[in-house]
């Protein structure tokens, strides 16, 4: 049976507080899902290709993929400094991103307006959020009568051991619309896994790639706004075209994008 990984990647501020400064109003999880031999036998080789052609990774001493760090153009990503080794990176990722098979779901929850509507937090943002995406995750697999995991990208020992309670907490619990029972039916482990950004997994890579540009769709659309006309605008019209989970109409929101509260 086919076997299928979540890979979890963040924007924003998890912290309790809440500020008009968009920097710390929100916070967005998104979930890249993608089949493990699928992984292996195809995007891994083939972002490694990508590595290789232009920033010249090495098997013994890897380039992780990081959005911030190739935005900025920053070391190991200074050749993106030349204008045409630039356009000719982001005409091969954006060709990458479109072929490959995988579905994204990404949830923001708007910690001011839910100060605002709510008062008091019942429970942690980050929790709030994950318990979502889960929820979705596990009725992708539910739908596909598969199973699957979920990764996320070590934040460092406290932040770590939150995502694993929160982790555990759905699992054990399941949420207001999925009971339990359906998590440990479709879920192949009660433990989250964690992993080093140097342990060059290429599920999370593609999540960083995507997080950001996913939560600025997000965040448009529920203003009634287009995408934005930059880099990630594009990304996010890859997204839109193919690659959120949606409704058995063609639905994307509410099922591969949820606004929270």
């Amino acid at each position: 049976m086919l076997k299928y990984r979540l890979y979890i990647d963040e924007v924003g501020n998890p912290a309790l507080e809440s500020s008009k400064d968009p920097r710390h109003r929100y916070l967005s999880l998104t979930g890249i899902i993608m089949e493990l031999d699928y992984v292996d036998e195809v995007v891994f080789p083939e972002l490694e290709g990508l590595k290789r052609k232009y920033f010249h990774s090495h098997v013994d001493e890897p380039i992780i993929l990081h959005r911030k760090e190739i935005v900025n153009q920053k070391y190991p990503f200074h050749s993106l400094r030349d204008e045409n080794t630039r356009k000719a990176f982001d005409r091969d990722l954006l060709r990458f991103l479109d072929k490959l098979e995988y579905t994204v779901i990404t949830v923001v929850i708007d910690k001011l307006e839910h100060k605002i509507r709510y008062q008091v937090w019942q429970q942690d943002p980050y929790h709030y959020s994950l318990r979502i995406l889960l929820e979705r995750y596990v009725l992708f697999l539910k739908d596909l009568g598969l199973t699957g995991d979920v990764m996320a990208e070590s934040r460092g020992r406290k932040e770590d051991m939150r995502l694993k309670r929160s982790y555990e907490r759905v699992f054990k619990e399941g949420t207001e619309y999925v009971n339990c029972q359906v998590f440990e039916n479709y879920l192949t482990s009660r433990k989250l896994k964690v992993k080093q950004k140097s342990n060059n997994i290429a599920g999370l890579q593609i999540a960083d790639l995507v997080a950001h540009p996913s939560f600025k769709a997000t965040l448009a659309r529920k203003n009634r706004q287009g995408l934005p006309k930059n880099f990630g605008g594009k990304i996010a019209h890859i997204l839109e075209k193919q690659k959120y989970y949606r409704s058995a109409s063609g639905k994307i929101e509410g099922w591969g994008r949820k606004w929270l509260p």
